[in-house]
């Protein structure tokens, strides 16, 4: 495991769905609780009766339990969060990862952008009662906060709005939802109003998409969610064609698309002619994925690093420029995957990983991480830095607040263009800069922003 830090470990053996063996952790003083679980086809059922033993014991306290935990298949969430009612909090992980994947296909760099909001070592999502900034408008609260980015207000009943309307105000009992480096940064700035450099905004029309065509090469049991969401993001006309030699893929498993056009080849995408059979440079986006269904998660990433390893070559010979997501299983072989020139890889079992550890500190967060990923309402876009500021003029962060505020947007970072293959650089990702820093942005370089669509 490496070094702890602060945290000691302690290990007990029992089985975890004994409430006998439970009871030797004392989870009834536990502040939060994380079930694991095993690493096979009964996985599922593994987790409900574990969170069955903890909630159905006799010798529990009344205070509610705090349970995270994460379900592979979605037809298994309905009968977890049953058992778990409102103690548990679930990570559905092939529907966030599926979701994750259709998102990042189509705007490179997004996986860095989430990785850095889920681990611990960076900025994270953060809730703020902050009583001084009721009556205001949450657009006037955007730019309240020198070293936070708001991202939106949890009202007092409850709700979760994730880049609401600029007028929206702030009523007595809301919190403000904002990303910060750690809580005791989570302050309001002090002085003058910030000086914007209005002349420095752009009026840029809203771009209009083109209809897409994407490649998914490879099969596993996400396979069917990512298709289905990449609909709700592309416009009508699109294409999607999938290439795997898995017999388990029936076109029919893809369900009804309205916005594209499916075509199903059989191949194995690890042989080179299959994949110059397919004129990998007409698409727009390439998906290449892992078989997450197996027992050897090297031997999948290995394919994986083939395929990937073909994809490059095709591209530096001349076969157009096309965007390439990879899934990895095992976050170890990232760093050797990046020899292959993908531009973005989406790490499954991390991320689950990484979210059920931020629940595990707050059961809030899971409402926030939800509407980030979800189709419906506001989500995280990279767009171009030109079409909302003028380049190669230095400028402070709050000019890019406002820019994206007059659309109806929350700008929350930025990605240097020259910084994107520097790992060290956080791959020229900067969430929540200081609104005050100065910086000068060129043609290629993007904002990160909330956006509905």
């Amino acid at each position: 495991m490496g070094k702890t830090g602060r945290t000691r470990v302690v290990c007990r053996t029992g089985d975890p769905i004994n409430i006998e063996d439970i009871a030797i952790v004392n989870p009834n003083e536990a502040r939060s609780i994380i079930v694991l679980p095993p690493e096979d086809e009964e996985a599922d059922s593994r987790v409900i009766k574990t969170v069955l033993a903890l909630t159905n014991n006799p010798d529990r306290p009344e205070k509610p339990y705090h349970i995270v935990s994460r379900i592979g298949r979605p037809e298994n969430l309905g009968v977890a969060r049953m058992v778990g009612r409102d103690e548990l909090r679930l990570v559905a992980v092939d529907d966030l990862i599926a979701r994750i994947t259709a998102q990042t296909c189509r705007q490179s760099g997004l996986s860095v952008v989430y990785t850095d909001l889920l681990n611990f070592g960076g900025d994270e999502v953060y809730f703020d009662h902050e009583p001084r900034l009721v009556g205001l408008t949450f657009g006037e609260a955007l730019v309240s906060y020198e070293a936070c980015a708001v991202i939106g207000l949890r009202t007092r009943e409850g709700r979760t709005l994730l880049n609401p309307p600029s007028e929206t105000e702030v009523s007595v009992g809301d919190e403000i939802i904002l990303i910060a480096e750690d809580d005791s940064t989570v302050r309001l700035s002090e002085g003058p109003a910030p000086e914007i450099d209005a002349g420095a905004i752009r009026e840029t029309p809203p771009y209009e998409p083109a209809p897409e065509r994407t490649l998914i090469l490879g099969w596993n049991n996400r396979a069917p969610k990512i298709v289905s969401e990449l609909d709700h993001y592309v416009r009508p006309g699109s294409e999607v064609t999938v290439v795997t030699s898995d017999v388990a893929c029936p076109p029919s498993a893809l369900g009804v698309l309205e916005n594209q056009r499916l075509s199903y080849r059989a191949g194995d995408v690890t042989e080179r002619h299959v994949l110059d059979g397919l004129s990998v440079a007409e698409y727009d986006h390439v998906v290449v994925l892992g078989d997450a269904d197996g027992s050897d998660a090297n031997a999948a990433d290995a394919k994986t690093l083939v395929t990937l390893l073909h994809l490059r070559e095709i591209s530096e010979r001349g076969g157009g420029r096309f965007s390439i997501v990879s899934e990895m299983l095992d976050v170890r072989n990232r760093e050797l995957a990046e020899v292959t020139g993908a531009d973005d890889f989406i790490v499954s079992d991390h991320l689950a990983s990484l979210m059920m550890c931020q629940v595990s500190e707050n059961r809030d967060l899971s409402t926030v991480f939800e509407g980030l990923i979800s189709a419906e309402g506001s989500e995280l876009y990279l767009r171009p830095a030109t079409d909302y500021v003028k380049p190669g003029v230095p400028l402070n962060f709050y000019t890019v607040v406002e820019a994206a505020r007059r659309r109806g947007e929350t700008a929350v970072g930025y990605r240097l263009a020259e910084e994107t293959a520097i790992p060290a650089a956080s791959y020229g990702v900067y969430l929540n800069p200081e609104k005050s820093r100065l910086i000068t942005f060129s043609g290629h370089d993007r904002l990160i922003v909330l956006a509905e669509s």
